[in-house]
């Protein structure tokens, strides 16, 4: 029976030859073992070379996907029921394979000695003998920290920072005329009707140009009608406002 040194990997083995990829228990990222060709395979299709463009060089494989979507083979039993057909010959050339590729595999891999996975070189502290995740290292957890500080840093610098000045007060945005945007100026950008917040004579509060009645004590607001501005070259009556006539283009 065929036992690994760790049960997160996969046989990746076909009628064709033998190949098992093992996982990091921390990353997930795997090890593909060397393609071994299957003798008995290759005497009975008379094959010279059937391993031949299809990854005999083993090497570490970024299989987290691959593995999510393929699934990882845990334990002997459910590997033995993919090749109950194939003959005893194929078995044992199977079970060869598969020892050699576990010790080509071990050469990287690191067993923790405190929550006893299996990691690959790059999940291994070499300073403490023992996984990343049991014991981090020393310059990344600190630059993990340092980045966690920063971000802190900035968010409570944004919470206390003064992005927007002016008055928080009723405007017109409309105007009450013709019914336009106003603008952010005393006139209307359209018509050039006064835009200036009605002063209320029962209570001093100031409100829009929109409404009829003061909204801090219901007093009848009264608009002084607005002067027009003459043109002293042609005598044409301006919106107040207005730096141009109208009627012939005069600076008023």
């Amino acid at each position: 029976m065929m036992k690994s040194f760790t049960s997160n990997y996969k046989d990746d083995s076909t009628d064709a030859g033998f190949q098992f990829t093992f996982y990091c228990d921390n990353c997930k990222d795997g090890y593909k073992s060397s393609f071994i060709e299957s003798t008995t395979y290759k005497k009975k299709k008379g094959f010279k070379s059937i391993g031949q463009g299809i990854g005999v060089v083993g090497g570490f494989v970024n299989s987290k996907y691959q593995r999510a979507a393929s699934g990882v083979e845990r334990g002997s039993n459910m590997m033995s029921d993919r090749f109950n057909d194939k003959t005893p010959e194929w078995h044992k050339e199977h079970e060869e394979a598969f020892n050699h590729a576990q010790n080509e595999a071990t050469q990287h891999f690191h067993r923790c000695h405190s929550c006893t996975k299996y990691v690959c070189d790059a999940c291994h502290n070499e300073d403490e003998g023992l996984c990343v995740s049991c014991a981090p290292r020393q310059e990344v957890y600190v630059a993990k920290a340092r980045a966690s500080a920063m971000k802190r840093n900035i968010d409570d610098a944004g919470k206390n920072a003064e992005v927007w000045k002016g008055s928080i007060e009723s405007k017109t945005t409309m105007c009450p005329k013709c019914g336009k945007p106003a603008g952010s100026g005393n006139f209307c950008n359209n018509c050039g009707e006064s835009m200036e917040l009605l002063t209320c004579d029962n209570c001093g509060a100031k409100n829009s140009q929109a409404v009829k009645f003061c909204n801090n004590c219901g007093n009848p607001l009264t608009k002084s009608a607005p002067t027009s501005i003459d043109c002293a070259q042609c005598g044409y009556a301006n919106p107040p406002g207005t730096k141009f006539c109208g009627e012939c283009g005069n600076k008023l």
